[in-house]
């Protein structure tokens, strides 16, 4: 089949100017024709729908996932046609065999990967970033792919073990710019990093990124700068704060993206889309990643993500399960637990969003307000969770919380700021307790449909357009003629995104969240393939997907 009409619809075309009724023709992958009455050898009905560019998904961790998965489900169920790897500084490559293990467990604690899933779906056929590209680009990829080379796995490769210990000699720094410059030459998206305190790695420490100073930082943000490709993606914290990051951009020429603008009740964000709007006032290419999704976290009390974020609870990421049970049945150290909390405000448990979502001991409670239990006992939130999760074998107890972008107020007035993007979807991570994959779904119909946030042509651009051009990929983002054809068509008066559910497909019968019923999703093609039809996931087996590629700035 080398010649495709999707027809009928009304194209919206990503570069933010009004939608038209047209018919668009693909042959051999890319756009041929957008006019009327176009012929073709095959016809997608588009009637009523909208035809837009494919998504772009500027944040996911499908690094390892791709290996198993290359169809990287759930995102293509929501008419994403391209994803970026390799956030917040934790790509699988460079990795040399002796520290395989090392990276594995780093993502099992920063990302809630299964580690039994890594050893059992990633062939590690490769060491340097080239050969990681390259072993993904001989999969039968479902959608296009890149990944930014992380910083973690950068230290680890040119430091050895002293990357979780310590800062990098001079020496060192250079060779992580010669090992920065590689990947970047090959396609890499960028360059990303984090010092966030919630990152911790291998045995509660700190992450190796988090061992960096201002030199090393500065020399590999200047690197993509001066190599004239990809992006820097940062997650700030102490030793680079967010209002150092607009002056580090200006130095480096690359644009930067930060993660993450969400809304919170201490009202910070208001003061991060002053610091971005002066910034870009300035001259400053900051892009704040923003989600129209609470960021909420369905975790269970043996790995309790957002609580280790407190460094009572930290300590306890290196033992056992019975020293972690021994630990909460401890009142003291339970009082150790909330004096950090109450000296902070970042990652503070917002108690009155607790709901219990398993409790296999008592599934009545299932579905239940901790704070409405707690009350009914006369106990307290923290002490509620603790003595059900010692009820029941291996602290399965799971429950759900909201860690922050539950105001819609204020996140209808993040999605709508200017020079933001979509982001922090972080499909491929957490999968055993989140799922934000159906990110542009969730903004059709709940922001533009259900609230009339802004309108579908302003919607397309920042999914599509806005990201491609941002990471300059070549011929992506937009509906025009000679544009590679990554389509989506949708129903704007039923787009969403559907049931979350939990599933055990993943090697070694690891878990995970899935969103795989999205509504109103009617076709999707990747560089001229369907992957999708009439609203069903078709066989994408001869891989349609590619390596997308990284343009060079003009």
């Amino acid at each position: 089949m080398t010649s495709l009409v999707i027809a009928g619809g009304t194209v919206v075309d990503g570069t933010g100017s009004p939608g038209f009724v047209a018919d668009v023709l693909v042959r051999d992958g890319r756009i041929a024709e957008i006019g009327t009455d176009l012929v073709g050898e095959d016809v997608l009905d588009a009637t009523g729908c909208v035809v837009a560019p494919g998504f772009i998904d500027i944040h996911t961790h499908y690094d390892a996932q791709v290996f198993w998965d290359p169809s990287l489900t759930p995102s293509s169920f929501h008419g994403v046609t391209t994803v970026i790897a390799g956030n917040c500084g934790f790509s699988i490559a460079p990795t040399r065999p002796e520290h395989r293990d090392l990276i594995a467990r780093t993502l099992e604690n920063v990302e809630d990967m299964d580690v039994a899933a890594l050893a059992a779906g990633v062939p590690w056929n490769f060491s340097t970033f080239p050969e990681y590209l390259q072993a993904v680009g001989e999969l039968p990829l479902g959608l296009n792919f890149t990944a930014y080379i992380g910083h973690t796995a950068l230290r680890l490769f040119v430091m050895g073990d002293d990357a979780y210990e310590r800062e990098a000699t001079s020496e060192e720094i250079a060779q992580m710019v010669v090992v920065l410059k590689e990947a970047l030459d090959v396609g890499a998206a960028g360059f990303a990093t984090s010092v966030a305190p919630t990152h911790r790695g291998v045995d509660g420490k700190p992450i190796p990124s988090r061992f960096a100073n201002r030199e090393e930082l500065e020399a590999l943000f200047n690197c993509v700068g001066e190599v004239g490709k990809g992006v820097v993606e940062v997650t700030p914290g102490e030793i680079l704060p967010l209002a150092d990051i607009y002056d580090l951009q200006i130095e480096s020429g690359a644009p930067f993206t930060v993660t993450a603008l969400l809304s919170t009740p201490t009202m910070t964000h208001r003061k991060f889309v002053e610091l971005n709007r002066a910034g870009w006032e300035r001259g400053a290419v900051v892009w704040p990643q923003v989600s129209p999704r609470p960021l909420s976290f369905a975790m269970s009390l043996a790995e309790p993500f957002t609580f280790n974020v407190n460094t009572v609870f930290a300590e306890l990421m290196s033992g056992t399960l019975e020293e972690r049970r021994s630990a909460y049945a401890d009142h003291e150290w339970r009082d150790r637990a909330r004096e950090v909390w109450s000296t902070g405000t970042f990652m503070v448990p917002r108690w009155e969003t607790f709901e219990i979502s398993e409790c296999p001991a008592d599934p009545s409670l299932e579905g239940r307000r901790v704070i409405d239990i707690a009350a009914d006992r006369g106990s307290d939130p923290f002490d509620l969770i603790l003595e059900l999760a010692l009820n029941e074998s291996d602290l399965l107890l799971r429950v759900r919380c909201v860690v922050a972008n539950d105001d819609p107020e204020e996140v209808a007035l993040l999605i709508s700021e200017d020079h933001c993007a979509f982001g922090l979807s972080d499909a491929g991570a957490h999968v055993g307790q989140l799922c934000d994959a159906p990110q542009a779904t969730d903004l059709l119909g709940n922001w533009v449909r259900g609230r009339n946030v802004m309108t579908v042509e302003q919607a397309v651009h920042r999914l599509t357009k806005s990201q491609a051009d941002l990471f300059n990929l070549v011929d992506r983002g937009e509906l025009r003629e000679g544009a590679w054809a990554d389509i989506v068509v949708f129903d704007p008066a039923t787009v969403a995104p559907g049931p979350i559910r939990r599933v055990a497909d993943f090697p070694a019968g690891s878990e995970r969240l899935t969103a795989d019923q999205p509504d109103g999703v009617r076709h999707v093609l990747v560089n001229g393939t369907p992957i999708r039809r009439s609203g069903e996931q078709v066989d994408t087996s001869a891989g349609p997907g590619c390596i997308v590629e990284v343009g060079q700035r003009r």
